[in-house]
Formats: C-alpha cells, structure tokens, sequence
C-alpha cells in the first residue's frame, strides 16, 4: 500500500511577480528549488497566507540568485507581489519505505534566500 506525505515545503516564501499572459505554472529561483528537492515541472501546491487562495501548479526555473516566486497564468489571479505563500509538494510513499522517508522544510529570509533547511522523519 502506498500513503501519502509531505515530501517538501517552503515556507513564508513572498510572492516576487505575476505574468498573467504566459503558460500557467510557478517560477522559482533554482536556489529554492534545490534546497526542498524540487524538479522542473514537478506538481506543487500553493497557499497564499493574504487571501486563503489554495492552487495546484508546477514549476520552472527561475533566474539563479533571484529569489524569484512569480505566479504565472491563471495563478497570476491568486496572489499579490509581497504575499507570503506555502509552497508544499507531496509524494506517495510505499508502506516499507517509511521508515527511511525524510520531509524537507525549507525556511527563507526577507529576500527569499534560503536561510535553513530542516528534515524530518515520520518516526
């Protein structure tokens, strides 16, 4: 059986830009990518702290050294520039793989720089 977990979070993370005339998805500064273990076009959810806004997407790399999170597409609608947003992607988990499984939680300063990178286990 296989059960479903947080695998990744960026937490607080601000809003940089929206493009609402581009292909829905969310660009992230690689940096923010890397540190919670995220792929280009991996599935992501987001929710915006300022409205309550909650979306599934997937994301692009951004510029390096950007700090950019930038809401493209119909995504550009959900949120404000200098919202703080939880981006979270999760993952199916075989029952026998639980006991090595991590979740990686990514805390950022003002400049979406990251600034601590935690792991949990779920024992």
């Amino acid at each position: 059986m296989y059960r479903r977990f947080l695998k990744s979070k960026l937490h607080r993370v601000s809003i940089t830009g929206k493009e609402l005339y581009y292909e829905g998805s969310l660009t992230l500064a690689p940096e923010l990518m890397e540190a919670a273990g995220l792929s280009p076009f991996e599935a992501v959810w987001v929710y915006n702290l300022a409205n309550g806004a909650r979306f599934e997407t997937y994301v692009i790399e951004g510029r390096p050294g950007s700090g950019e999170v930038v809401l493209n597409g119909a995504a550009a609608r959900l949120g404000e520039v200098g919202d703080e947003v939880i981006i979270v992607a999760y993952a199916w988990v075989a029952e026998e793989d639980l006991h090595e499984f991590r979740v990686r939680l990514v805390y950022v300063d003002e400049g979406n720089r990251v600034r601590e990178v935690k792991e949990a286990s779920l024992s």
